[in-house]
């Protein structure tokens, strides 16, 4: 990886001059310039007490890594057309803000401290900026665009803007601070053709000398990256001088490239004007319920990226395997950001709509396992393998046999948990290996050395656990009913009737039984309920609230208590135990008939214990008693 790069003071002038004349420019991916009115004064000031105020960071064009050129904002037209020498990777809002009020020569548009857009020309006052009592700062006046300046000697504001009234109130324009000599003379003919001036031309002196020069003379470190720099160095660089800045990713950079060669990857991801951009397609993707956008809303452009980062290096792989190239020499199916940034725009264009598919195929799977909402999807990460798969087999996931085997690897992804971090390596695994068990050949890693951990279900109790919304899921595959109404949970009712995952033995009743929250808040305590169901719920015991159910009220009927019986079996749950409000054997039973499911779903039976391991638990249990005993 070749990332040399220099490092030379130049001239602030110097580095004006070209960002003027367009040799150096910044690459699109770069923000807008964005600095308020005050931090422009602060910068103003330490250039005028020639303090560090950073280095300035450039990639030198003419490499591999070729990113669109946009401008510094104000430059004119002219340097459009011309073609940069070197881009600005670090320093982007100090040079557009020392060109915008040094050296265009044109008012300022930028936002105060409360956000408010605002236009300024800016001044030193020469008296203040002399007073070693005031600071510097202070010497900074923001004019508005009229070049009126209110004064505390006269009701009646001072109009800037001519060499006379600046020469008059000894304030001196920052638009003309590389001009001295130029302006300096104007006041001197002034000064001799109107008597009345009387200007202190010894304070002008120690205003140039302690001003001025330090402007004209002010040099920036340029630590210039050389054009051999990866697109993978420039991406961390950018990222580590950027922390307090925007954060870019690979999408950004892509962006950039791809725009270099004529195409806009942005208009593609987020639409423009009239055109519907792929993100607000995918967003409205079986979007049901009056919801912001469906099971799909939180696919991001880089996760679109993956995907068709996946296909191109797989068929890199294959043109390799094709030549007789073996082990090592073999390329990597992946979807890395290093992988994401190498990938060319001949593979985006082959592969978009194949993507754009397999992503839509990937939401019909998940409504079919009752995943609806994205409030309720256990992975974000496990959708881009299941995508890239869905988009190489078509329809063909629709077939009986693939889909049992396609749902099973799903559920052990969930309830292995195996999608929360380091995913890239097991993404490309299971995007090759999983199409292979579909026609036969051998498990999937992910399935073949996954097992499931009962004791996971105690410890299951936020939202934010895959596991725990897998759980939610799986019960509504499973035909679980609701218990006042007797319906399954399609996409229909779950909306309709707001289903979500409530207490079996409601949080209430648990408190006043001294039950500790850690033991009743696990999901095997929950189970879905439509929002009118839990209502009846409330905070009863289950004794109660199943009474209640079946005696109906004034807008609900009675329900035969077999057919209760019914639904709650469907819920995997023991109904004598509930009746019986027996909250300790309830969450034993419970718990047994989940992980029976979850061994169902993953096709294989779940970690459990020897007799040893429980006679060593049964001992530290019994350490713990006599501790507390004695």
């Amino acid at each position: 990886m070749s990332s040399s790069f220099t490092t030379n003071p130049r001239k602030l002038l110097t580095l004006l001059r070209d960002c003027h004349e367009g040799t150096i420019q910044l690459p699109d991916f770069q923000r807008s310039w964005v600095w308020d009115e005050d931090r422009i004064c602060s910068l103003i000031a330490s250039i005028s007490q020639s303090f560090p105020v950073g280095a300035l960071m450039t990639l030198e064009t003419g490499g591999d890594v070729e990113f669109k050129p946009r401008p510094i904002e104000g430059a004119p037209t002219a340097a459009e057309t011309t073609k940069p020498k070197s881009l600005i990777l670090d320093g982007q809002q100090r040079m557009t803000s020392l060109y915008q009020v040094a050296l265009r020569g044109q008012v300022v548009r930028t936002v105060t401290s409360k956000k408010k857009t605002v236009e300024r020309w800016f001044y030193i006052d020469v008296e203040k900026a002399l007073d070693p009592s005031i600071s510097r700062e202070e010497a900074i006046i923001g004019v508005p665009a009229d070049r009126k300046l209110k004064s505390a000697e006269s009701a009646a504001p001072v109009t800037l803007g001519s060499v006379e009234s600046e020469l008059a109130h000894l304030i001196y324009p920052v638009s003309r601070i590389f001009d001295w000599d130029s302006w300096s003379s104007a006041a001197m003919e002034l000064a001799w053709s109107d008597p009345t001036l009387k200007p202190n031309f010894d304070a002008m002196r120690q205003f140039k000398k302690q001003v001025i020069e330090p402007f004209t003379d002010y040099q920036v470190p340029v630590i210039e990256l050389s054009e051999g720099t990866t697109k993978e160095a420039v991406c961390l660089v950018f990222e580590k001088v950027n922390t307090g800045g925007k954060a870019l990713d690979a999408f950004e950079l892509i962006t950039a490239m791809y725009a270099a060669h004529g195409h806009e990857l942005r208009k593609d991801w987020y639409g423009k004007g009239d055109m519907e951009g792929r993100h607000a397609r995918l967003t409205q993707t079986l979007r049901y319920g009056g919801q912001d956008g469906g099971i799909l809303q939180n696919v991001s452009n880089t996760d679109f990226l993956h995907v068709i980062s996946l296909f191109h290096t797989r068929d890199r792989r294959l043109a390799a395997q094709a030549e007789g190239k073996k082990g090592k020499d073999l390329p990597q199916v992946i979807g890395s950001r290093a992988a994401l940034l190498n990938l060319p725009l001949s593979a985006y264009l082959q592969y978009e709509q194949k993507a754009e598919e397999g992503f839509a195929r990937a939401a019909k799977f998940l409504h079919m396992l009752h995943i609806y909402r994205i409030y309720d999807l256990p992975y974000q990460s496990q959708v881009i393998p299941l995508a890239a798969v869905l988009a190489e087999i078509g329809d063909h996931w629709e077939h009986a046999e693939k889909r049992e085997k396609l749902v099973q690897w799903y559920w052990t992804g969930v309830f292995g948990e195996l999608y929360g971090s380091t995913i890239d390596t097991r993404i490309a695994r299971d995007y090759q290996e999983l199409p292979l068990w579909l026609d036969g050949g051998p498990e999937p890693q992910t399935v073949s050395e996954t097992a499931f951990n009962p004791d996971r279900l105690k410890t299951m109790r936020a939202r934010l656990s895959a596991a725990y919304k897998g759980v939610n899921a799986l019960l509504m595959l499973e035909g679980c009913k609701d218990l006042r109404s007797g319906q399954t949970f399609d996409n229909t009712v779950f909306f309709g009737e707001s289903v979500d995952i409530h207490h079996i033995f409601p949080q209430d009743w648990c408190k006043k039984q001294g039950i500790d929250k850690q033991i009743y808040d696990s999901i095997i305590n929950k189970t879905p309920l439509s929002s009118r169901t839990n209502r009846i719920v409330g905070g009863h015991a289950p004794s109660v609230y199943l009474a209640n159910l079946q005696a109906g009220g004034s807008d609900e009927p009675p329900i035969q208590e077999s057919h209760l019986d019914a639904r709650l079996a469907s819920h995997a749950l023991d109904v004598g135990l509930l009746r019986a409000d027996d909250f300790e054997s309830f969450m034993a039973d419970r718990q047994t008939r989940l992980v029976a499911l979850i061994e169902q779903a993953m096709g294989k039976s779940a970690m459990r214990k020897n007799d040893s391991e429980i006679d060593a638990e049964l001992d530290e249990l019994a350490e713990e008693a006599s501790k507390t005993l004695f």
